[in-house]
């Protein structure tokens, strides 16, 4: 399957997306344990001290006696270094503690589990048992000791920054991941998805390769919201099981709704008896409506694409980024940036790495070219440089990213230079310098307005008056722009046009004093 599955293959092609599969980090390397010479010391089981009930034999005659020897008590004695102590199940002393026998559990299940003196933490890697700290029984025997001291500056620095951390550790292998999955199952129940995201983590921490555990997690994060760490959950799922039916089917609908619909109709496929029939009917009226949003950005039909990209967000693409940024070209084409403002503010907020790990460097770019045309048209140059210069990076051979990042420039320098000159009271040098700027962007709203002002400095009001309605028209809610209108027909003795733009800027904003100042006066002006 693994040749055949989209992950390994170019997307949709609605922006010459490329989605490629992350590359996967080499697995950990097992900690080794140097080896420890042993004595030649055979132990008779019939010796061991433990039996107190045996019988004791009478000397014979050639018996010989053995000096006696002191005897601590065990809190005091110290054994070998070099001997091993005898393999065996301890019995939990009186008084232990729940350290002493959560150390006792763990160590008890990792023998069975064959796992040795190695303990796996909860972030996936491989521990020695004793990095536990203090969680070490009393009297227990400490081996490795040259070991220890070799390594005894790392593990202080470790144990500074595991400190907090171990005994979180050492909880989530306590039980078994089973016992895990259904802790995390009840919360997911009851809608605490966060302490079901953190129990279902706890058991991949315990066994990382069950694919259950992924799915699930991955159900807790969508329902989080989380949609694109959640269908890379279940892409670690299927890698693991290519055969899971329910995860193909949790990660169709993923991306049906992160608006590539025809990897979804891929994975319901492999879901086989899974697979939502619901949800394949959105997926097909979503891949519908995206041919004609491609067919309609071909022709320039701005109108239509705005329709169709609507039409494929109510579909079921509620949370695509490429959908968004389409419908906001759509309006920025049709100079209502507003509007286009507002479109990309109503799509997922997705950081930018993340995007790239799961759609691909191209598409990632299209989304920051998209980013930076709506960024300058709410006036942010200099955000819009930043994100021009990331899709160039991303997407070196980009040419609308490389064209959004002159762009940016342009009209970052222009509106600089004209700040420059108007706090200086060069109003006509301000006035060119905006107007440079608008050379690169006639409909730049902010530009407008700073233009308007301008005129209005050199008492050229009928021009000032027409840049706010210009930038008005492309943004109705430039508060500044209306605001500077107002004043402009003020000083034109138009009370009654001041009057109505001075009403919807008290009515949108009744703490502005300037605008209520002026109101006022054109009430007043007006009896």
């Amino acid at each position: 399957m693994g040749d055949c599955s989209p992950e390994r293959r170019s997307g949709c092609g609605l922006l010459g997306a490329v989605f490629g599969r992350p590359r996967k980090s080499p697995s950990p390397t097992p900690v080794q344990t140097p080896k420890v010479q042993r004595p030649n010391v055979k132990i008779d089981p019939s010796n061991d001290q433990t039996q107190g009930d045996r019988v004791i034999p009478r000397p014979g005659p050639n018996y010989k006696s053995q000096p006696v020897r002191q005897h601590h008590p065990p809190q005091a004695a110290t054994p070998p270094r070099n001997v091993e102590p005898v393999q065996g199940r301890k019995v939990p002393l009186p008084g232990m503690g729940l350290s002493g026998e959560l150390d006792s559990m763990i160590k008890d299940h990792q023998m069975v589990k064959g796992a040795g003196s190695l303990v796996r933490a909860s972030s996936g890697n491989v521990m020695l048992h004793s990095n536990l700290g203090n969680l070490r029984q009393p009297n227990e025997v400490i081996e490795q000791r040259s070991y220890a001291r070799r390594n005894e500056a790392p593990r202080k620095a470790a144990k500074k920054s595991e400190k907090g951390d171990v005994f979180c550790r050492a909880l989530s292998t306590r039980m078994d991941p089973e016992e895990l999955k259904i802790l995390g199952n009840e919360h997911y129940k009851n809608g605490d998805f966060a302490e079901a995201l953190s129990l279902y983590e706890a058991a991949i921490s315990v066994d990382p390769n069950k694919a259950a555990y992924r799915s699930n997690k991955s159900a807790a994060l969508t329902a989080m919201g989380k949609l694109l760490e959640a269908a890379l959950e279940c892409r670690e799922a299927i890698r693991i099981d290519p055969f899971y039916q329910r995860a193909h089917n949790r990660l169709a609908t993923l991306y049906v709704r992160l608006g590539d619909p025809e990897k979804g109709l891929y994975h319901f496929k492999q879901a086989g008896p899974e697979a939502d029939p619901d949800a394949m009917n959105r997926a097909a009226k979503v891949q519908s409506h995206l041919h004609k949003c491609t067919e309609a950005k071909r022709q320039h039909d701005w109108t239509t694409l705005f329709k169709e990209t609507a039409l494929a967000t109510s579909a079921g693409a509620d949370s695509a980024p490429l959908i968004f940024a389409l419908k906001a070209e759509a309006l920025l084409k049709l100079n209502r940036h507003q509007e286009a403002v507002q479109a990309m503010a109503d799509g997922p907020d997705l950081d930018t790495e993340e995007c790239t790990k799961f759609f691909g460097p191209i598409a990632s770019a299209s989304l920051l070219v998209m980013q930076a045309r709506v960024a300058m048209a709410e006036g942010r140059f200099d955000d819009a440089w930043a994100a021009a210069e990331g899709a160039c990076r991303l997407d070196p051979n980009n040419k609308e990213a490389r064209s959004a990042t002159r762009r940016a420039q342009a009209l970052s320098a222009a509106r600089s230079k004209g700040n420059d000159h108007f706090k200086a009271g060069r109003y006509e040098e301000a006035r060119g310098a905006y107007g440079e700027g608008l050379e690169h962007a006639p409909n730049n709203a902010l530009l407008l307005c700073n233009r308007a002002a301008c005129e209005a400095k050199l008492n050229h009001y009928n021009k000032a008056v027409e840049d706010c309605n210009a930038a008005l028209s492309i943004r109705p809610g430039y508060t500044k722009a209306r605001l500077r209108r107002a004043d402009c027909y003020a000083k034109m003795r138009n009370w009654g046009a001041c009057l109505q733009d001075c009403q919807v800027l008290v009515r949108e904003n009744p703490n502005d004093g300037e605008a209520a100042k002026l109101l006022d006066e054109a009430k007043s002006r007006l009896e």
